[in-house]
């Protein structure tokens, strides 16, 4: 397993930043090398973000060093959605659970061994990953697509008409500090979190997936009268600190996976931004 590493990084400092320095920062690119554990740790929350694609070979998620721990979720949780056609079948402990497209697998803390498989290597799954430190165990839990705790918000005349899919939050799928869902936007619809909003007691990392190879999303970050923005394609993912803003606006619609840990997973406990301090 090869873990990145992301510090963290103060506002002040951020306002800066070149380009290539905010990329590098916050950006998380090629997440789902084939048959490989590639994950990134972001002191931010200490949460790690990564893609997990098996073809031929089972995958293992293991502790060590990088952990910090003997088992990769003896003081940690995670989540994992397949976001491919192609199923994964995970084992947990000795259990198999097989995850289809957009299904969603809360794996909680003690659990010992894990592995992940593709169930067709010629249609392999992409699962995406987030997990988080945990001082609490709570059950692991499948949760499909149609069963995610569904919200609907926007309009056609805000460009923003979605449907927030949760599957990891508070008195649904219950976890130590990991909220985690997928927010899915109707066609012709471009703009995420918008007006925005941030929360100093959580952090977030977003990844946009479903674009075609030529859409991008112009990601905004920053202090809401600092802002910056990041150009992102299909299948990346950036990490959002507490002090930043996290909204976005697609050249053309597009899906996007919100994981999001700290000491408060109360939805909307957000501060709000009103457009006009926006800059």
């Amino acid at each position: 397993m090869k873990l990145n590493i992301y510090y963290g990084t103060h506002p002040e400092d951020v306002k800066y930043y070149t380009t290539e320095k905010l990329r590098g920062e916050f950006l998380l690119q090629n997440l789902f090398p084939a048959d490989e554990v590639v994950l990134n740790y972001s002191h931010n929350d200490r949460i790690i973000a990564g893609g997990l694609m098996p073809v031929k070979k089972t995958l293992i998620l293991e502790g060590g060093k990088e952990i910090g721990a003997d088992t990769f979720f003896e003081r940690r949780e995670g989540g994992m959605i397949n976001i491919a056609k192609g199923d994964a079948i995970v084992t947990l402990d000795g259990t198999d659970y097989t995850l289809s497209f957009q299904d969603c697998l809360y794996i909680g803390r003690g659990v010992k061994e894990i592995g992940i498989k593709a169930k067709d290597a010629a249609n392999p799954p992409k699962l995406y990953f987030n997990s988080t430190p945990a001082h609490h165990s709570y059950p692991s839990k499948l949760i499909t697509l149609a069963d995610a705790n569904k919200i609907h918000l926007g309009s056609l005349e805000q460009s923003n008409k979605r449907t927030i899919n949760q599957y990891i939050v508070p008195g649904f799928c219950d976890s130590c500090q990991l909220t985690m869902g997928m927010t899915l936007l109707d066609e012709c619809n471009m703009w995420n979190t918008m007006p925005c909003h941030t929360h100093e007691r959580r952090m977030e990392v977003y990844f946009y997936f479903d674009m075609a190879e030529n859409t991008r999303v112009f990601h905004l970050m920053g202090k809401p009268n600092e802002t910056r923005h990041i150009v992102m394609a299909n299948e990346e993912a950036v990490i959002s600190p507490s002090w930043s803003i996290h909204s976005g606006v697609g050249t053309s619609r597009y899906s996007f996976i919100w994981g999001m840990c700290g000491e408060n997973q109360v939805f909307t406990d957000m501060d709000v931004c009103e457009m006009g301090d926006v800059r």
